[in-house]
């Protein structure tokens, strides 16, 4: 309860400034497409590996009995059933690849990456505030980078003309995830370094400032945040 508090007096602090109501949109926009491209490729991995699974159950089952004196019909409905669906494994491996390198920019998107934080978890006030700067700061421009050297990689394979084996499309549009996700991840680092730089208090991400439980207390139990910033 007190976590959402201080939340909200950031929040309505901030929502008075255009500057901050621009990048809210744009990084609402930017959460649809992850939303969107994340859920869309779990979806249809498990639809496509169910429907895999079941027709290949379901022609078994009818090789099984169409000999059968009085069944032989079934050869018919066999026929028409395929036994699986062709470059299942390989589509599938495609959507991993998809659902993992956008998902870094969600992960980022919610401050939920994996982070050394020994350093950073003792610190206080504006202390903590600058290392969390200098993180983004520097994480970012790693995302970049990532992204520039994957882009070289996604040209090389279109260059090369390289195909999957199964159902023949240009491995450069599946690699094309590479790229993206990490560009992402790179916005949601340099979103986080703007809201830490133009707001009070100490931002994780974009969206979700830190509360009294996430800051460390002192020996007599009080937190370190500043609230004379937010004039309270």
């Amino acid at each position: 309860m007190v976590d959402q508090q201080v939340a909200a007096r950031g929040t309505t602090a901030d929502s008075r400034s255009p500057f901050v109501r621009g990048l809210a949109a744009f990084d609402a926009a930017l959460g649809w497409l992850e939303k969107i491209v994340v859920a869309g490729s779990v979806l249809c991995m498990a639809g496509l590996m169910s429907l895999h699974v079941v027709t290949s159950l379901l022609s078994n089952l009818l090789a099984t009995y169409e000999t059968t004196p009085g069944l032989t019909w079934l050869a018919y409905i066999d026929a028409v059933i395929p036994s699986g669906i062709a470059g299942t494994y390989e589509i599938t491996e495609m959507l991993i690849v998809v659902m993992t390198f956008v998902g870094v920019g969600y992960a980022a998107r919610h401050a939920r990456h994996i982070s050394m934080s020994a350093i950073y978890d003792t610190l206080k006030g504006r202390t903590r505030k600058a290392l969390l700067i200098l993180i983004c700061i520097a994480t970012g421009a790693l995302m970049f980078f990532f992204a520039y050297k994957s882009g070289e990689y996604v040209v090389s394979i279109y260059e090369r003309g390289r195909v999957s084996a199964s159902v023949g499309l240009p491995l450069w549009i599946v690699y094309l995830a590479l790229p993206i996700g990490f560009t992402l991840a790179g916005v949601q680092y340099l979103l986080t370094t703007i809201r830490n730089i133009v707001s009070p208090g100490v931002w994780r991400n974009f969206r979700e400032e830190e509360g009294y439980t996430d800051v460390p207390l002192d020996d007599s139990g009080t937190t370190h945040i500043d609230d004379s910033a937010r004039g309270i």
